[in-house]
């Protein structure tokens, strides 16, 4: 799916870069019928190391994205950014998800795909090398790469 990006004024007067990552449809067998609802997992980022992800449900899209949007801002932790990039490499392990984060040198841009490069964009990560090794799952490597921003904060 497309990925679209929103930029939304906070309370505080600075913009948020928003994006969604994914929108999946639900459904359940109910005996009036089929229940259908959406997720929409998003990521939320000041552009200054600060960012934050949701899982938003509701039984249409755009109010999926919202709550997902709103949660994301709510749980957004700060990154301790050295040059535009981490400060140390990161092997991650969450479930089936695999990833390997490296600091880019000055320049390198991001060369990173899937979630991790919508992550580094939205929390202002300017140079990162990274490679998702295991799962294919947007849901998982997303949990996998805030897992390991925890352990950035942990040495800061």
């Amino acid at each position: 799916m497309a990925q679209r990006e929103w930029r939304n004024q906070n309370l505080e007067g600075s913009e948020w870069i928003e994006k969604v990552i994914e929108i999946k449809r639900t459904s359940k067998k109910t005996r009036g019928g089929n229940q259908i609802g959406f997720t929409a997992l998003v990521v939320s980022g000041d552009g200054k190391g600060k960012v934050g992800f949701s899982l938003g449900k509701a039984k249409d899209v755009a109010s999926a994205i919202r709550k997902g949007m709103r949660e994301a801002r709510k749980k957004a932790v700060e990154l301790p950014l050295a040059e535009g990039t981490i400060p140390f490499p990161l092997k991650i392990k969450f479930k089936g998800a695999r990833l390997v984060l490296r600091p880019g040198r000055p320049g390198s841009g991001l060369v990173a795909g899937g979630v991790i490069r919508t992550i580094a964009e939205a929390a202002g990560i300017k140079d990162l090398t990274a490679k998702i090794l295991g799962s294919s799952d947007k849901n998982s490597n997303t949990q996998a790469v805030f897992k390991g921003f925890s352990r950035l904060k942990a040495y800061a």
